[in-house]
C-alpha cells in the first residue's frame, strides 16, 4: 500500500519543517510538497494532486478559511485546519470544520511540541474520509436570519429524557447539523466532542449563535434543564452526568485519558447509563476508533435508546461501526434523519423540524 501523500501549507518556514519533520517520521505518510501561502498552494495541488492538505487558519493573500471554501467547491480534498491557541485562531477554525474540514489541530508552543504527536493518525485517517462538494445551500440558518434561540420556538415541553452524543472526526459538522433542528425546549442534550482545548469554548459559542437551544461548555456542578445544550471542555476534564438530590447534574472529573481521549464518549456514556438508565437517548456518531462504544451497549441494556450515524454519512465511519457491530446501536440513521429519531425518541412534536 502507498503511503499517504500530503501537502503541507503554511507561511511560516518553521511550522512547515515541524509539520513536514513530525509526519514523516510515520512510514505510511509522505509529504510530498509545501506551499508558503494559498495561491502557491493552488498550483501545487493541481500538479501533486496529494491525498491530503494541512493548512494554515491565518496566512497572506487569502486566509485559510476562504482557500479551504475554494479547495471544497472545486477540488473536495481532506483539510486538516492547524490553527493558533487564540480566540480568533480556534473560532475560524470551527468555521472551517463546518465547511468540511475534516479535523484541526492547535499550533503548539516550543513547550508544547507533542501536540503533531499524533498528527500522522489524523492524516492516515483523514485519507479514507468521505469529503462533499461544499455549497452555501449546506450552511444552517446564520444569525442575520435570526434571533439567537427564537427560531425554532414551539409550545411543547421536554418529557424528562436525556440526550448524550458523542462524536470525534467530522463531528462538528454533524453537531451543528443535528441541534440546529432542535426545538429551543429540548432535551437537555450532553456532548462529548473530542477536540483540543479552547476550541470547544468556541464551537458552543458558533452553535449557540445558530441554534435554537442554548448551548455553552459543560460547568462542574450545572443542572442539566430542557432547553440548554452542554459540550464537554476540550483536553481539560471528563463530563460525566450525576444525580444529586434527584437533578441530573453535570461533573468535570479530572483523570487519565479514556481510550486516548479526555474528555472520553465512554465516560460520558457509563455515567448515563448509570444515573439516566431507560430515560436516556445515547447517540455516536462520526469518529476515528472505537471511543464510546463499549458504554453505549451499556446503555442500550440498561433501557436507553441507541442511535448510530450510518456510514454513508459519516466523514470517518469509526466509532459507530464499532458501536453497531457489538450491538450497541438500536438503530443506523443517515445524519439528515437523526434530529428527527432523537427527538422522536424523546417523543417530541416534530413541527417545524426540517
Amino acid at each position: 500500500m502507498r503511503p499517504v501523500r500530503v501537502l503541507v501549507v503554511d507561511d511560516s518556514a518553521t511550522m512547515r519543517s515541524l509539520i513536514s519533520e513530525s509526519l514523516q517520521r510515520d512510514p505510511g505518510v509522505e509529504v510530498v510538497g509545501q506551499a508558503k501561502d494559498p495561491l502557491e498552494a493552488r498550483d501545487t495541488i493541481k500538479l501533486l494532486n496529494p491525498d491530503v492538505i494541512t493548512l494554515d487558519v491565518e496566512m497572506p493573500k487569502m486566509n485559510g478559511l476562504d482557500f479551504l471554501e475554494k479547495i471544497m467547491r472545486l477540488r473536495p480534498t481532506p483539510v486538516i485546519m492547524v490553527s493558533n491557541r487564540t480566540s480568533a485562531g480556534t473560532s475560524v477554525a470551527i468555521r472551517a470544520l463546518e465547511i468540511g474540514a475534516v479535523d484541526c489541530i492547535a499550533k503548539p508552543s516550543p513547550q508544547d511540541l507533542h501536540t503533531f504527536d499524533d498528527l500522522a493518525i489524523k492524516v492516515k485517517a483523514a485519507a479514507n474520509a468521505h469529503v462533499h462538494r461544499y455549497s452555501h445551500a449546506s450552511e444552517p440558518m446564520k444569525d442575520l436570519q435570526q434571533t439567537p434561540h427564537q427560531a425554532s420556538a414551539s409550545p411543547f415541553k421536554s418529557n424528562g429524557k436525556l440526550v448524550a452524543i458523542g462524536s470525534s472526526t467530522g463531528g462538528v459538522e454533524a453537531l451543528i447539523k443535528i441541534i440546529s433542528q432542535f426545538p429551543a425546549d429540548c432535551p437537555p442534550t450532553v456532548i462529548t466532542q473530542h477536540m483540543p482545548p479552547l476550541f470547544t469554548k468556541s464551537l458552543a459559542a458558533r452553535m449557540d449563535r445558530i441554534c435554537a437551544p442554548h448551548v455553552s461548555e459543560a460547568v462542574d456542578g450545572a443542572a442539566l434543564v430542557p432547553g440548554h445544550v452542554y459540550i464537554a471542555p476540550g483536553g481539560e476534564a471528563h463530563l460525566e452526568v450525576v444525580r444529586t438530590n434527584a437533578h441530573l447534574r453535570c461533573r468535570l472529573r479530572q483523570g487519565d485519558a479514556v481510550n486516548g481521549h479526555r474528555p472520553s464518549v465512554d465516560v460520558l456514556f457509563a455515567s448515563v447509563a448509570k444515573y439516566v438508565g431507560q430515560d436516556a437517548i445515547g447517540v455516536i456518531l462520526t469518529g476515528m476508533g472505537r471511543d464510546g462504544a463499549a458504554s453505549l451497549l451499556t446503555m442500550r441494556e440498561t433501557g436507553a435508546r441507541t442511535f448510530g450515524q450510518d456510514e454513508p454519512t459519516c466523514v470517518v465511519y469509526g466509532m459507530p461501526k464499532v458501536a453497531f457491530e457489538i450491538g450497541a446501536v438500536q438503530k443506523q440513521v443517515s445524519l439528515d434523519k437523526m434530529s428527527r429519531e432523537i427527538l422522536d425518541a424523546a417523543k417530541m412534536s416534530l413541527e417545524g423540524v426540517q
